[in-house]
């Protein structure tokens, strides 16, 4: 089992896996967009999966991990697959189509609301508290004020906004889907992946071959940047996620979400040129910062200290 806290020998080593997930995962979305250059976005979410999926295979087999066996476990990974890569992974192609990379790496950002939505919906005996409901108006709120919804939603489409945010919620129910019925087989997390990757590209193979592919146009740029969306984004991103986590703890590992969406705007500036209005970096500092109180990462009062 992965250790949820980090001694000080240990704390110095994971600033580098970390901040290559929150690179690697930050660049993402200007991955998807250079993809979508020759491939459909079920092109897109195939080639990630299945370059992830190889990737985590060939590291499996170099490092002794066991798949896992039994159809109950696959079955289980099965729909974690199908919520965290193959609906996300045709879904933000698919709204990249038409909103720029910037908005899709900031609309990530919403994930941990939305997981705190599934979990509260999932388990109704768990009551919100009253930090996380503030938490939850604050981080939609920010989606708001990304959006810019005073003045309409400019140049975006409004089913592609309902796209991204369809996007982020089957990552936010994925998460306890498998802390219910994944966690308990007490698998390793390397080959959990390697198997959700790979049950992933299965399930998208056929509509790959009736429609994966857009354009004859294999120009460098696109093809390395799915190549390296798929090796890394989708394969060696997770192995070093769970470095981290092994090394700092669960909360370090996770906060690598309040990376992402800086990275996501840096890298949409400089390399695709795209348009930023004032609203989305404010409304994206509003929505981390409701995710951070919804998390209790920011308390909204002190603790009491024990007399």
């Amino acid at each position: 089992m992965l250790s949820r806290s980090a001694t000080p020998k240990k704390s110095s080593q994971w600033a580098a896996p970390y901040l290559a997930v929150g690179v690697v995962w930050g660049c993402s979305f200007i991955f998807i967009k250079l993809g979508l250059e020759f491939l459909t976005p079920f092109g897109v979410a195939f080639g990630r999966c299945a370059l992830g999926a190889v990737t985590l295979l060939i590291v499996a087999r170099v490092q002794g991990f066991t798949l896992p066996q039994g159809r109950a476990i696959r079955f289980h990974l099965w729909i974690v697959a199908l919520l965290l890569n193959v609906f996300p992974g045709i879904l933000f192609a698919l709204a990249e189509t038409e909103v720029t990379s910037i908005l899709a790496g900031i609309i990530n950002a919403v994930t941990p609301l939305m997981t705190l939505i599934a979990i509260l919906v999932v388990n109704r005996e768990e009551k919100p508290k009253p930090f996380q409901i503030v938490g939850l108006a604050i981080g939609f709120s920010g989606v708001l004020i990304v959006l810019g919804a005073w003045k309409g939603l400019g140049d975006n489409p409004l089913w592609a906004i309902l796209v991204l945010l369809l996007a982020v919620t089957c990552y936010g129910f994925s998460f306890p889907y498998t802390r219910r019925f994944v966690m308990p087989y007490r698998l390793q997390p390397e080959s959990i992946v390697a198997m959700q990757l790979t049950l992933a590209a299965v399930t998208l193979l056929p509509f790959y071959l009736i429609d994966g592919i857009s354009s004859d146009n294999y120009s460098l740029g696109p093809v390395l940047g799915m190549l390296t969306l798929g090796i890394f984004g989708s394969g060696f991103a997770y192995l070093w996620n769970f470095r981290v986590m092994e090394l700092a703890g669960s909360a370090i590992a996770s906060s690598v979400t309040y990376l992402t969406p800086l990275v996501a705007v840096i890298v949409g500036l400089a390399f695709l040129n795209e348009h930023l209005t004032w609203h989305e970096p404010v409304g994206a500092l509003v929505v981390l910062l409701g995710a951070a109180i919804a998390q209790e990462r920011i308390p909204l009062r002190k603790r009491e200290t024990n007399r």
